[in-house]
C-alpha cells in the first residue's frame, strides 16, 4: 500500500513537473511573440491640429482621430478617481495586474464553458493591461493574446511610473463620439474642457471605456444613466465623493451636448478650408490629421463678418432685380408635413434664412411651417411653427404672393425686423463672387470670402476662380510706365488703332463708350479707363516689360506678350489681383499673401512664422534704457516707392473724378481701380488704403454676361464700399505718404503742361528731375497723324475753336468748319 502511494506520489510530482515545464515551455513562447514595450517611452499619439483666428477664436479641428493630449499633470482628480473607481481601484496597489479581476474573469469564463460557450469575457483586465493590449496587441478574445496582455502588464508596470501609464491611458481609450481620450470626449460629449466637468459628467464619461455604443447619450439613453450611475456610486464607496453628492449627480439628467466638428465660425469655412490646403502642403496629410499642430491665422472674425455681409448683399441685389425663379422644391402637403420638409437640407451657413413649406395662399400673401429642426440623436421636432410669408415685405418681386407659389412648395425666407411672425421670400443668388481683405504692409489675409455659401458650393472663387480681370490690371501697365521714364503728365493719344495679329486678324481695341478722346494724359487715362490709351501706351514701352512687371507683382507666373493682356484679357485670380495692389499700397516692396502667422507642433514649439522680417533686439531679456527694437523690412522692392506714390495718387483720382466714384462715400484717402471684361462677364474693383487692400470679383460661375449696365463701377465697387465703411468705421483717414524728394505741381489735365493761375488743373507729384510738360508731346502719333494734327492746329488758329466730338471712325470735327480730319 504504501507502494502504491509512493508510485502515486512520484507520478504526481513527474505530471507536476511536466505542466510546469509544458507551462513554462508556452511561456518561453508566448512570450517570445511579445513586441517591443519600450516603444511607450517615445510614444506619440496622433492628436487633433487645432486652427484658430488672430484673436484665438478656434475655426477648425483636422483630425482622424479627435485627441487632445493632456498631461497626467492636468487631468483634475474628479477624472481620474472616475476612471479608478469605474476600471481599477488598485491601480496604484497592484503590480500591473488586479487579482481581484482575474478571479473574476476565471469565473465567468469557468460558467461560460459550463454553458457551453467557448469564446473568452471580458472583464478582469487592469488599467495596465488596458494599455498593453491598446498600444501593443490586437484585440482578438485568444488565450494567447490574454496572457500576452497579463506579461506585458507586468513589464510594463516595472518600467513606467503609474502616473505615466495612466497617462498613456486616459489620452489613448476610445469613448465614442470619434472622441480618443478624456479631454476630447469632456469637449465632444459636454463642451466643457476637462476642470470644467462636474462629477456627473466625469462619470459618465468614465463609464464609457466597456463600450460606447452600449451606452449611447441618444439611442441608449437609460443604459448610459444606469452604467454612470454605476460609476458614481463606486466613487462614493471608495471615498472619491459623498452620499450626499452621489444622490445628487444620479438625480441630473445626461445633459449630453455634442460639439460640432468643422469650423466653430460660419463665415469662415472658405477661409479655413484653404488653410487646410496649405497645412496639408507644408507638413503633409499625417502632421495635419494627426501632428496636434497648434495654428495661428491671420483672420479678424469681426472683418470676416463684415467681408461676408457686403458680399452676400452685393450678389443678392443684383439676383433681386431678376426677379424669383422658382421654389427650392415641392412637396405633397399631409398632416405630417414637418417630416417631408425636414429632408430638405438647408444652407447651414446661412443661418439668416430658414426653410419653409407654403401651407396655404390667400391674397397677396401665403400661410407657411417653418422647417422643424432635428432633434438629438436623428428624428424631427414635433414643434410646428407657422407664420405669414407677406407679399409687401417681398419688394423684389412685383407679382402677388399666389402668382408665382403654389401649396407644397418649399421656399426660403427670413423674419421680418420688428414684426413678429411675419416673414420675407429668400432666393439663393445664381451670381457668385469674392472677396478679400489684407494687410497691405505684411500681406496678411484678414478676411476671405469664397463665395455666397460654401454649403452650396466648396469651390473658392478667392483662390480657384481664374478670372480676366479687364481694366483692374492697368495699374500694372501704368506703373511699368511711370517707372521707366513716363510721368502722370504724360500724354498719350486715344484715338482708333488697328493691331494685326500673328494669324493676320486684325484686332481694333475699343473704348467702354465707343468713343475716341484725342489727346489725355496718363492719370486721365487711368481715371476714366481709356482702353485705347492703354494699348497704345503698352506698345511704345513694350509688352515683354509689361510682362516682367506682372510677374514682378505675382499676378501671373507668365504671360504673353500680347497688347490684348494690356487691357486684361489673361486669367488670374482675386487673391493675385489684391496682393499685387497691396504691392503699390505699401511703396512698392512685392506682398506674398499669407493666411498663416505661425505653426506650433505640439510640445508649442514653434515651426512655422510667416513674418521673416529682421530684428537684432527683439529678444532682449530686459530694458535698461534702450529704445525701441528696428525691424529691417527685407522684402523684395519690385517698385520704386516714387513709382507707387504716383499710380497710388492716379488711382485716388478714380475714385474722386473716375469710374470709381461709387467709393467717395467713404470720404477717406482711397486708391483704385473699376474692371469690366468683354461682354460684361467679369466686375471687379481693387483698391486699398494704407491700412486694407481690399480685391472684389463677380461673376457667373460659367461666364456669361451680366448686362450691359454691370460694371466695376456699378456691381463691385459698392460691395466694396459697404465692407470698407464697417471695416474702417471710427477709424481716423490717413493720407498716403508721399517719399521725400518728390515735389508737386499743378498741372493742366488735358494737356499735362503747367496750370497757370486761375485755371482748373490737377496736383501732380513728380520725381526728382521730372515735372509738368514744357509743350504737349504725343505718344502714339507717326508721321501722317502728327500732320494730320498740324493741319487741324492751322485750322484753329485760322478759324478758332477746337477740335471735339468723335465721330466713331478716327475724325474729329471742326465745330466751326464742320469739316472732319484725320486724327
Amino acid at each position: 500500500m504504501l507502494r502504491l502511494i509512493g508510485w502515486l506520489f512520484g507520478f504526481g510530482v513527474f505530471m507536476a513537473l511536466v505542466a510546469v515545464g509544458a507551462g513554462a515551455y508556452y511561456l518561453t513562447a508566448v512570450s517570445a511573440q511579445l513586441p517591443d514595450y519600450t516603444v511607450l517611452k517615445d510614444y506619440q499619439p496622433p492628436v487633433t491640429t487645432r486652427v484658430h483666428a488672430a484673436d484665438g477664436t478656434l475655426l477648425a479641428e483636422f483630425a482622424r482621430e479627435r485627441r487632445l493630449f493632456q498631461p497626467i499633470e492636468t487631468v483634475p482628480p474628479l477624472v481620474i478617481n472616475a476612471f479608478l473607481s469605474a476600471e481599477d481601484k488598485d491601480f496604484y496597489k497592484h503590480g500591473g495586474i488586479a487579482i481581484d479581476g482575474v478571479f473574476r474573469a476565471l469565473r465567468d469564463n469557468a460558467m461560460a464553458r459550463l454553458d457551453g460557450n467557448n469564446a473568452i469575457q471580458g472583464g478582469g483586465s487592469s488599467i495596465t493591461q488596458q494599455v498593453a493590449k491598446n498600444f501593443l496587441l490586437t484585440a482578438d478574445q485568444t488565450w494567447d493574446r490574454k496572457i500576452q496582455e497579463a506579461l506585458l502588464a507586468i513589464r510594463i508596470d516595472s518600467t513606467f511610473s503609474k502616473d505615466r501609464i495612466l497617462e498613456l491611458y486616459l489620452n489613448e481609450i476610445f469613448l465614442g463620439l470619434n472622441s480618443y481620450g478624456v479631454a476630447a470626449a469632456a469637449l465632444n460629449y459636454f463642451d466643457k474642457a476637462l476642470y470644467q466637468l462636474t462629477l456627473s459628467e466625469a462619470a459618465y464619461i468614465a463609464a464609457l471605456p466597456k463600450g460606447p455604443n452600449n451606452y449611447h447619450p441618444f439611442r441608449r439613453p437609460q443604459a448610459a444613466i444606469e452604467r454612470r450611475n454605476w460609476v458614481i456610486d463606486r466613487m462614493v464607496e471608495n471615498g472619491y465623493a459623498t452620499a450626499k453628492e452621489g444622490e445628487a449627480a444620479k438625480a441630473e439628467p445626461l445633459n449630453v451636448i455634442p460639439r460640432a466638428g468643422g469650423s466653430q465660425l460660419y463665415s469662415a469655412e472658405y477661409f479655413t478650408e484653404e488653410v487646410r490646403r496649405d497645412l496639408a502642403k507644408l507638413y503633409g496629410e499625417d502632421q495635419l490629421y494627426g501632428g496636434g499642430l497648434s495654428v495661428r491665422t491671420t483672420l479678424e472674425p469681426k472683418l470676416q463678418n463684415y467681408a461676408r455681409e457686403a458680399l452676400m448683399d452685393g450678389l443678392i441685389s443684383y439676383d433681386h432685380d431678376k426677379g424669383f425663379r422658382e421654389p427650392v422644391a415641392s412637396i405633397e402637403l399631409g398632416p405630417d408635413w414637418g417630416i417631408d420638409v425636414n429632408k430638405i437640407t438647408p444652407l447651414s451657413d446661412v443661418p439668416e434664412w430658414q426653410l419653409a413649406v407654403v401651407l396655404e395662399l390667400g391674397k397677396n400673401e401665403a400661410r407657411i411651417g417653418l422647417r422643424p429642426d432635428g432633434v438629438a440623436g436623428g428624428g424631427v421636432s414635433d414643434e410646428r411653427i407657422e407664420g405669414t410669408l407677406s407679399g409687401p415685405e417681398i419688394k423684389w418681386v412685383s407679382k402677388p404672393v399666389q402668382d408665382f407659389l403654389k401649396v407644397g412648395d418649399v421656399v426660403y425666407v427670413s423674419p421680418v425686423a420688428g414684426k413678429i411672425g411675419i416673414y420675407t421670400l429668400e432666393q439663393v443668388p445664381e451670381i457668385e463672387g469674392a472677396l478679400v481683405a489684407m494687410d497691405p504692409r505684411t500681406g496678411r489675409v484678414l478676411a476671405m470670402v469664397g463665395g455666397f455659401s460654401y454649403s452650396l458650393s466648396e469651390f473658392n472663387r478667392a483662390t480657384q476662380a481664374l478670372r480676366q480681370p479687364g481694366s483692374s490690371f492697368k495699374p500694372i501697365v501704368y506703373a511699368a510706365a511711370l517707372d521707366n521714364g513716363y510721368t502722370p503728365a504724360s500724354v498719350v493719344l486715344d484715338a482708333p488703332v488697328e493691331i494685326r495679329n500673328d494669324d493676320g486678324s486684325i484686332w481694333r481695341p475699343e473704348n467702354y463708350a465707343q468713343q475716341f478722346y484725342g489727346p489725355q494724359t496718363l492719370r486721365r487715362g487711368i481715371e476714366r479707363s481709356r482702353n485705347v490709351m492703354t494699348v497704345r501706351l503698352a506698345r511704345d514701352i513694350g509688352m515683354p516689360l509689361v510682362a516682367e512687371y506682372a510677374k514682378m507683382f505675382g499676378v501671373y507666373d507668365t504671360m504673353q506678350p500680347v497688347l490684348a493682356m494690356a487691357l486684361g484679357a489673361g486669367e488670374t485670380t482675386d487673391m493675385r489681383m489684391t496682393a499685387a495692389y497691396a504691392t503699390i499700397a505699401n511703396g512698392g516692396r512685392k506682398i506674398v499673401p499669407t493666411l498663416i502667422d505661425r505653426v506650433q507642433d505640439r510640445y508649442g514649439v514653434t515651426v512655422y512664422k510667416h513674418d521673416q522680417r529682421l530684428c537684432q533686439d527683439c529678444q532682449a531679456s530686459d530694458w535698461h534704457g534702450q529704445g525701441e527694437p528696428l525691424i529691417v523690412n527685407n522684402r523684395e522692392q519690385v517698385l520704386d516707392p516714387m513709382t507707387a506714390y504716383q499710380i497710388t495718387s492716379m488711382m485716388e483720382g478714380v475714385v474722386q473724378r473716375g469710374t470709381g466714384t461709387a467709393a467717395k462715400v467713404l470720404n477717406r484717402p482711397v486708391a483704385g481701380k473699376t474692371g469690366t471684361t468683354n461682354d460684361y462677364k467679369d466686375a471687379w474693383f481693387v483698391g486699398f488704403t494704407p491700412e486694407l487692400a481690399v480685391g472684389v470679383y463677380v461673376g457667373y460661375d460659367q461666364p456669361r454676361s451680366m448686362g450691359r449696365s454691370v460694371t466695376g463701377g456699378t456691381f463691385a465697387a459698392p460691395i466694396f464700399t459697404e465692407f470698407m465703411g464697417k471695416a474702417l468705421a471710427g477709424k481716423p483717414a490717413t493720407p498716403f505718404n508721399m517719399p521725400a524728394g518728390m515735389t508737386n505741381a499743378w498741372i493742366n489735365p488735358n494737356s499735362g503742361v503747367k496750370a497757370f493761375d486761375g485755371e482748373a488743373g490737377i496736383e501732380e507729384a513728380f520725381k526728382p528731375g521730372t515735372g509738368p510738360n514744357l509743350m504737349t508731346s504725343v505718344i502714339g502719333l507717326d508721321v501722317n497723324t502728327l500732320d494730320a494734327i498740324q493741319r487741324q492746329q492751322q485750322m484753329q488758329d485760322q478759324y478758332g475753336g477746337a477740335i471735339t466730338q468723335p465721330s466713331g471712325n478716327g475724325q474729329y470735327l471742326d465745330p466751326n468748319l464742320g469739316r472732319r480730319s484725320l486724327f
